[in-house]
């Protein structure tokens, strides 16, 4: 891999959930109505689908998640990024397109354990609750002062996204609301079936 910093390299944290800061990751935003000649051309190109709304589509070391109606974002390795960029300018040459990449643009974290949902819910105002929020969906949303990116790996496991600059910001509030002591049984069924739940009203 190319010597290359992520965001808060080796950070982590463990409490409620654990919550780890990820290695350097490659990013290309792309930009553009989402017309069926560019889910074609777009979809022969990566070997990936178009995701539809609040979704992704991940095969290998690769993923595609939908983050605005007109805006999608590649996920690859870190190295992987100037060749892909070359190939999509190429592919693409002549449509009203924005490819960027925004590989160093974001801190990335991994969150993980049985309180994910509950801990989330800690920090945004987006649905965490498990029937709104299932496994490989995507959201942007808040986290607490800032905003982030969350997709769904699992029902314990999240990648969260927010901006370079407020990387450790969003690690600190993290591993905060994730203290343990703070549990609320809201979101978490498997915990709150072995608590009396009158007691969390």
């Amino acid at each position: 891999m190319s010597d290359v910093m992520a965001p808060m390299a080796g950070a982590r944290s463990e409490g409620l959930i654990a919550v780890e800061a990820l290695p350097p990751q490659g990013q290309i935003s792309l930009r553009c109505e989402v017309s069926e000649d560019y889910r074609a051309k777009l979809g022969d190109l990566l070997g990936l689908g178009v995701p539809e709304p609040l979704s992704a589509v991940e095969e290998g070391d690769r993923a595609l998640l939908w983050m605005a109606p007109d805006e999608l974002l590649l996920l690859l390795p870190y190295d992987a990024v100037p060749e892909m960029l070359a190939r999509l300018n190429e592919a693409f040459e002549g449509w009203f397109i924005a490819i960027t990449d925004v590989s160093d643009a974001r801190a990335q974290f991994r969150l993980s354990g049985p309180h994910l949902g509950d801990v989330l819910s800690k920090v945004t105002p987006a649905d965490m609750s498990p029937d709104a929020f299932t496994p490989g969906m995507v959201r942007r949303s808040r986290l607490a002062q800032i905003a982030a990116g969350y997709w769904l790996r699992s029902d314990s496991e999240a990648q969260v996204f927010v901006f370079r600059s407020v990387g450790d910001y969003a690690f600190r509030v993290l591993s905060l609301v994730a203290t343990p002591g703070g549990e609320v049984y809201h979101h978490t069924r498997e915990a709150i079936s072995e608590h009396d739940a009158s007691s969390y009203v």
